[in-house]
This record gives C-alpha cells, structure tokens and sequence, in this order.
C-alpha cells in the first residue's frame, strides 16, 4: 500500500487532503503541532473513514521534533506522497516583528519543507507525489501578514526548483495555491472582512476545504503537471 503524509491534518485544507487520500487508497501518516484535542477528533473522524490514518504530533517550528519525525517515516521505506501543508503566519506589522518571529514563519512555511523532504528523500520512490500547499498572498500583496507572504511565495519558488532534483525520477513536485479557504481561522473572522473578502473574489464566496483537496487529487492524477502553482483563489483580486 502507498503511504502518504499530509502535514497540518487536524483540520481545515491538510484535514481534507487527508480524507481524500484516504479514499485514493493510500495509508496517510497526519501530522500535528499544537492542538492535541482538534488532532483526536480529525483522527476519530478519518479513521472511521479508512483504518489505514495514523495521527502523530510533529512540530515543524521545531527542528529536533521534525527530524524525529523523518526518521520514524524513514523506518516504513517508502514515501509515496508528501503534502506539506502546516503553515503560520504573523498577523503583525513588519516594522514590529522581531527576528526570532519572522524566522519562525519561514522555519514553518518553508524550511521545514525543505529538511523534511531532504531527509526523505532516498525513501521516496520513482513516480511519487509532492504538493505543497502555497497561497495566493505569495502573488497579492497582503501587507498585515509579509512573512506569511514571502514564505509562500518561497514555497511556490521550492515547488519549481525541486522538480530539478526528481530530474529522471518520475516524481512530481507541484504547489496549490488557495486564495481564502473556509477554514476555521476564516470563519471566526468579522463579518465585515468576511464580505469584504467576498466582494474581492469573483465567485464571491471562500472556497471549501474539499476544492482544495480536489486540486491536490489533480495532481496525485495527472503525471505530467510537474513544477505547477494550481491557482485556486475564485477569480481573486487584492484590488
């Protein structure tokens, strides 16, 4: 059976993934940081799904936690999927942050990226899948989150330079890049940003979780979309 990880599964766009692997037939290894009880129901709820869903607690701002993490998936021999999806951001302006808050957005959004797929990768076999999961603040300026902002942009950068690194393997490296998702963070947000958001995207409306899942699913599917940002933002516009 593959085996896949989605990191960031408790909830919102890497809960859905998860489901939807599940239901590709994979056995997916979810991660989570900080919200033990969110990661028990996420895993009561994929479970009765599949049996074949593990939840374990890997932070990604933690280095130490991060390589204990690759080396226990390292133990199962194959990887045959990765979607990075766990993420942060620093809702703060950018002449206020200090150094250590803006290290930690990119240790979350990118570096940890890039370690754990270093650290995995000659357990990872011909013709696998990476995703990792962008933003469309990596193309609109957002200036209330500029970490946020940059590290995605970073990760859509990662996405098309790694596709050098799988050169002759068969393996595909893409990014999605979701415009607002209604996710738990969004819907707490006052009503009034919430339709301001609205009238910003052409759709009018956020997108759910699962429309994000099923451009992940598009590129599980599709072996020659390689080294692609997959916009999914509803016809978004900063403007």
């Amino acid at each position: 059976m593959k085996i896949a990880i989605v990191t960031g599964a408790s909830k919102g766009i890497g809960r859905a993934v998860a489901e939807m692997l599940l239901r590709e037939g994979y056995q997916v290894v979810g991660t989570y940081a900080h919200d033990a009880e969110a990661a028990q129901e996420a895993a009561a709820a994929l479970t009765a799904i599949s049996p074949n869903f593990e939840m374990v607690r890997a932070d990604q701002s933690d280095k130490a936690s991060m390589r204990a993490f690759a080396q226990s998936m390292r133990q199962r021999q194959h990887v045959d999927c990765i979607v990075c999806n766990a993420g942060a951001t620093l809702r703060k302006d950018w002449l206020q942050m200090d150094d250590a808050e803006w290290e930690q957005v990119l240790q979350v959004n990118l570096n940890s990226t890039v370690f754990l797929l270093r650290d995995l990768f000659d357990v990872i076999p011909s013709g696998s899948r990476i995703v990792l999961i962008g933003s469309a603040m990596a193309t609109h300026p957002h200036a209330v989150s500029l970490a946020y902002g940059v590290s995605k942009a970073a990760v859509h950068a990662l996405a098309k330079n790694l596709v050098k690194c799988f050169d002759g393997t068969e393996t595909t490296v893409n990014a999605i890049a979701p415009g607002f998702v209604d996710t738990e963070w969004q819907k707490n947000k006052p009503q009034d940003i919430r339709q301001n958001i609205c009238r910003k995207t052409a759709l009018h409306r956020f997108a759910a979780p699962s429309e994000v899942a099923a451009a992940v699913q598009f590129c599980l599917r599709n072996p020659f979309v390689n080294g692609t940002v997959v916009e999914v933002d509803g016809g978004y516009s900063y403007q």
